[in-house]
Protein backbone atom coordinates (compact mmCIF):
# COMPACT_ATOMS: atom_id res chain seq x y z
CA UNK A 1 0.00 0.00 0.00
CA UNK A 2 2.88 2.34 0.69
CA UNK A 3 4.10 2.23 -2.89
CA UNK A 4 0.64 2.83 -4.43
CA UNK A 5 -0.13 5.72 -2.11
CA UNK A 6 2.64 7.78 -3.69
CA UNK A 7 0.98 7.43 -7.12
CA UNK A 8 -2.66 7.75 -6.13
CA UNK A 9 -2.28 10.44 -3.48
CA UNK A 10 -3.51 13.85 -4.60
CA UNK A 11 -1.06 16.65 -4.16
CA UNK A 12 -2.04 20.02 -2.85
CA UNK A 13 -2.36 22.76 -5.45
CA UNK A 14 0.44 25.26 -5.50
CA UNK A 15 -0.44 28.85 -4.84
CA UNK A 16 1.41 31.72 -6.43
CA UNK A 17 1.39 35.37 -5.55
CA UNK A 18 0.73 36.92 -8.94
CA UNK A 19 0.63 40.68 -9.36
CA UNK A 20 0.05 42.00 -12.88
CA UNK A 21 2.86 44.23 -14.10
CA UNK A 22 0.75 47.18 -15.24
CA UNK A 23 -2.13 46.93 -12.77
CA UNK A 24 -2.67 50.01 -10.66
CA UNK A 25 -4.42 48.95 -7.49
CA UNK A 26 -6.09 52.26 -6.70
CA UNK A 27 -9.76 51.37 -6.85
CA UNK A 28 -10.00 50.78 -10.60
CA UNK A 29 -11.85 47.50 -10.09
CA UNK A 30 -10.99 43.97 -11.07
CA UNK A 31 -8.13 43.85 -13.61
CA UNK A 32 -9.38 40.54 -15.00
CA UNK A 33 -12.93 41.73 -15.74
CA UNK A 34 -13.31 42.61 -19.40
CA UNK A 35 -15.85 45.38 -19.78
CA UNK A 36 -16.40 47.68 -22.73
CA UNK A 37 -15.51 51.29 -22.18
CA UNK A 38 -18.99 52.81 -22.48
CA UNK A 39 -21.14 50.12 -20.80
CA UNK A 40 -22.02 52.46 -17.96
CA UNK A 41 -23.70 54.85 -20.41
CA UNK A 42 -25.71 52.26 -22.39
CA UNK A 43 -29.29 51.53 -21.50
CA UNK A 44 -29.42 48.17 -23.31
CA UNK A 45 -26.64 46.49 -21.35
CA UNK A 46 -28.65 45.83 -18.22
CA UNK A 47 -30.56 42.61 -18.76
CA UNK A 48 -34.10 43.24 -17.55
CA UNK A 49 -36.54 40.54 -18.48
CA UNK A 50 -40.23 40.83 -19.13
CA UNK A 51 -42.37 42.69 -21.60
CA UNK A 52 -43.25 45.50 -19.20
CA UNK A 53 -39.57 46.28 -18.52
CA UNK A 54 -38.73 46.22 -22.24
CA UNK A 55 -41.57 48.61 -23.07
CA UNK A 56 -40.70 50.95 -20.22
CA UNK A 57 -37.04 50.99 -21.33
CA UNK A 58 -38.08 51.76 -24.91
CA UNK A 59 -40.32 54.62 -23.77
CA UNK A 60 -37.56 55.97 -21.57
CA UNK A 61 -35.15 55.91 -24.52
CA UNK A 62 -37.59 57.93 -26.65
CA UNK A 63 -37.85 60.58 -23.93
CA UNK A 64 -34.10 60.94 -23.68
CA UNK A 65 -32.91 63.84 -25.76
CA UNK A 66 -30.16 63.04 -28.22
CA UNK A 67 -27.66 65.13 -30.09
CA UNK A 68 -29.36 67.65 -32.39
CA UNK A 69 -26.63 67.44 -35.04
CA UNK A 70 -27.06 63.69 -35.32
CA UNK A 71 -30.80 64.08 -35.86
CA UNK A 72 -30.30 66.69 -38.59
CA UNK A 73 -27.61 64.60 -40.30
CA UNK A 74 -29.86 61.52 -40.17
CA UNK A 75 -32.77 63.45 -41.71
CA UNK A 76 -30.59 64.79 -44.54
CA UNK A 77 -29.20 61.33 -45.33
CA UNK A 78 -32.70 59.85 -45.28
CA UNK A 79 -34.05 62.49 -47.69
CA UNK A 80 -31.12 62.02 -50.07
CA UNK A 81 -31.57 58.23 -50.08
CA UNK A 82 -35.30 58.57 -50.74
CA UNK A 83 -34.66 60.95 -53.65
CA UNK A 84 -32.06 58.56 -55.11
CA UNK A 85 -34.54 55.70 -54.80
CA UNK A 86 -37.28 57.72 -56.50
CA UNK A 87 -34.87 58.64 -59.30
CA UNK A 88 -33.90 54.99 -59.81
CA UNK A 89 -37.51 53.81 -60.09
CA UNK A 90 -38.26 56.80 -62.38
CA UNK A 91 -40.98 58.22 -60.15
CA UNK A 92 -42.85 61.14 -61.66
CA UNK A 93 -43.08 64.04 -59.20
CA UNK A 94 -45.54 65.92 -61.43
CA UNK A 95 -48.48 64.16 -59.81
CA UNK A 96 -48.05 66.45 -56.81
CA UNK A 97 -48.42 69.61 -58.94
CA UNK A 98 -51.71 70.69 -60.47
Amino acid sequence: MGMLSKITRLRKNRQFEYNPRFYDDKGKGNPYKIEPKFDQFRSTVHNQRGLKNKISNALEDTRREGDRNVKIRFAIILVVLILIFLFIIDFDLSIFYS
